[in-house]
């Protein structure tokens, strides 16, 4: 799995018109599935961002994390995470899991990120075309892959 971790003072998802998700501080969160990842990413990946220090202190020293500020998140899938852009202009999406795989990954992530959180999590809605609004917090943008550990 792949996760693009924004920090935004707001953020929403919109599906033909309508607001499906909104949020104000929090985490804004890309998801990219992959045909090898299975739920020890789940876990692994929900546990790194519940836990991620990247909200600022008393001191403005990003040092708290989204738990402690209690703040929200959306997440919304996106297979162009797991594009190859190594032959030529036109990016391939091999890598990335088809629906069948990734659907039931996504829907696992969610709950055990609303777990982790011990709140709702809004989302986008699974392949439908979105437009994702923030207001990136900083800017503070983290990218991390679960088959690196990092």
């Amino acid at each position: 799995m792949r996760a693009v971790i924004q920090r935004v003072s707001e953020a929403s998802v919109t599906v033909k018109g309508d607001i499906v998700s909104e949020i104000n501080q929090g985490l804004l969160i890309l998801l990219g599935i992959e045909d090898d990842d299975d739920h020890q990413d789940v876990g692994w990946l929900s546990k790194k961002v519940a836990n991620l220090r990247i909200f600022g202190d008393e001191n403005d020293i990003m040092n708290k994390s989204i738990l402690d500020i209690k703040g929200d998140a959306i997440v919304v899938s996106q297979f162009t995470l797991h594009a190859s852009t190594k032959k030529g202009n036109r990016p391939s999406y091999i890598k990335a899991a088809k629906p069948d795989v990734a659907i039931p990954l996504y829907e696992a992530f969610i709950k055990q990120l609303e777990k982790d959180l011990g709140k709702q999590v809004g989302t986008g809605i699974f392949g439908a075309d979105m437009k994702v609004s923030l207001l990136n917090d900083g800017p503070v943008t983290i990218l991390v892959d679960t088959k690196n550990k990092e």
